[in-house]
């Protein structure tokens, strides 16, 4: 695990901890299966003081989990503290409901502007549309990142101002995955946000994948 704090009065200083795999740690009090183990990230912003990193750390051990990242970083000259921790724990010695009573109390103790806490595994999945150009890098990168898991959203469509042929890479893996693809030829004057609105009425956000037109 690698943990960085920068500061605002000097050079940011790092501190370096032994990386601990998911697959191999198993956590303590008898044997233990990493099937058994579940991913938690929490992000935190509140005003800077001392004790924060301690408290944080302190409630996630107590309740059996154990830090794998922590990146820490307080502005130059505000005094502002932000946080992003990523940790394993067993689900059913630390329930979601507890997790987020114990993630709300460290929020009022710290006067916290921002605290959110995701459990991919168990939290329900995030619904993206996805609005794509004619270039395919970097909509392939999202479809493989979301077929490897490493994405944990659902795709509700991909919509793109450029047609592309049913035997395209892109298309045959839309469809063996059942993501419908909306083309809409857009133009300076019919932008079709309209439509776009439409068919992205039942999704939690719109990912860029290289699509510049300026739109709504």
């Amino acid at each position: 695990m690698a943990l960085t704090r920068r500061i605002s009065s000097s050079i940011p200083h790092y501190f370096g901890f032994a990386e601990r795999s998911f697959k191999s740690y198993k956590l303590p009090g008898g044997p233990s299966s990493s099937s058994s183990l579940t991913h938690g990230i929490h992000v935190f912003h509140c005003p800077d003081q001392v004790g924060i990193v301690a408290k944080l750390s302190e409630r996630i051990a107590s309740r059996g989990g154990n830090i794998l990242g922590a990146d820490i970083f307080v502005p130059e000259k505000k005094n502002v503290f932000y946080s992003r921790n990523e940790f394993l724990f067993d689900p059913v010695k630390w329930p979601r409901e507890q997790m987020d009573e114990d993630f709300l109390n460290l929020s009022k103790l710290f006067s916290a502007t921002r605290s959110v806490v995701r459990v991919p595994d168990l939290d329900p999945k995030f619904k993206i549309g996805i609005l794509a150009s004619k270039q395919d890098h970097c909509l392939v990168d999202l479809l493989h990142r979301w077929q490897e898991g490493r994405l944990p959203v659902e795709i509700t469509c991909v919509i793109s101002n450029h047609e592309r042929g049913p035997n395209t890479h892109v298309i045959r893996f839309l469809e063996r995955n059942n993501i419908p693809y909306h083309y809409l030829n857009t133009t300076k004057e019919n932008k079709r946000e309209g439509e776009m609105l439409e068919l992205v009425l039942d999704t939690d956000f719109l990912v860029l994948a290289r699509f510049y037109l300026v739109i709504f």
